[in-house]
């Protein structure tokens, strides 16, 4: 097994990506601290590894609040005793809307969770995986790295760059630790992430273009599944990608190449 004795820490393991890679690396032998803000969810996750023979460590923290999260993380290192393994999840697409319309409040929500949260849970959890080195794997998107056509959605590009930006920097700030530092950047993918999101005045921000029928290559135009990423970033977490660092990996089946 790839992962195992390593510990893995995953946010937003409640449900969709998270939970996929969650129950990935717990698959592979990893012990996996799942942390979210909904702990229900979590649980959830948690039986389902369990179920399968796996462990692991729920941890009911907001990624955005520096005290819950430096809490949570101590509390896993109490239990486990180490940390190989950081997969920054959790993030939230948020309001869509044009960008005179768009609140700062609502502007200041997506960039405390998405920028915030992936700062917060890198600032403590480095300085355990520090102490033998381990993989930091970030998930960002093709929205604000390979496409920009969705409409309204201004916060949440400038936070998916600026996290594989983040990614570019940590991976040679933290290389003489010997830690990887990379970042997956989904297409399409059947999550429940849409329900949540907010879409104001469409019609103003909507790019005039047709894209053909069938816009994902490889699936016909189908979206991918969680597990299709969770795969990438199991390849990601484990040695199989030992000299594998600072890159975006894209898991679009070709969506982004078509835009």
């Amino acid at each position: 097994m790839e992962l195992q004795s390593k510990v893995a820490l995953v946010t937003g393991a409640g449900s969709g990506i998270g939970r996929a890679s969650a129950i990935r690396l717990a698959e592979a032998g990893a012990i996996v601290g799942l942390l979210g803000h909904t702990l229900s969810e979590l649980e959830k996750t948690a039986d389902l590894i369990r179920s399968a023979g796996g462990k692991a460590i729920t941890l009911d923290a907001d990624v955005a609040d520096e005290t819950a999260m430096h809490a949570a993380i101590d509390t896993l290192i109490a239990e486990t005793g180490r940390l190989d393994v950081v997969v920054a999840n959790a993030g939230i697409n948020g309001i869509w809307a044009p960008i005179d319309d768009l609140k700062p409040e609502e502007w200041d929500q997506t960039i405390r969770v998405n920028l915030r949260g992936t700062y917060l849970t890198l600032n403590a959890s480095v300085p355990h995986l520090k102490k033998q080195g381990g993989s930091v794997i970030v998930v960002s998107s093709i929205n604000g790295n390979r496409t920009f056509n969705t409409p309204g959605a201004t916060a949440y590009v400038a936070t998916k760059a600026a996290q594989v930006a983040i990614v570019q920097q940590l991976a040679l700030e933290l290389g003489r630790h010997r830690i990887r530092v990379n970042a997956v950047c989904p297409g399409a993918i059947e999550t429940s992430i849409n329900d949540n999101t907010k879409v104001r005045g469409e019609e103003e921000t909507a790019v005039p273009v047709e894209f053909p029928a069938g816009d994902i290559p490889i699936t016909g135009g189908k979206a991918g599944r969680s597990d299709d990423v969770a795969s990438v970033i199991l390849f990601l977490a484990s040695d199989a990608s030992r000299h594998v660092t600072g890159t975006p990996v894209y898991v679009d089946g070709g969506q982004g190449l078509l835009r």
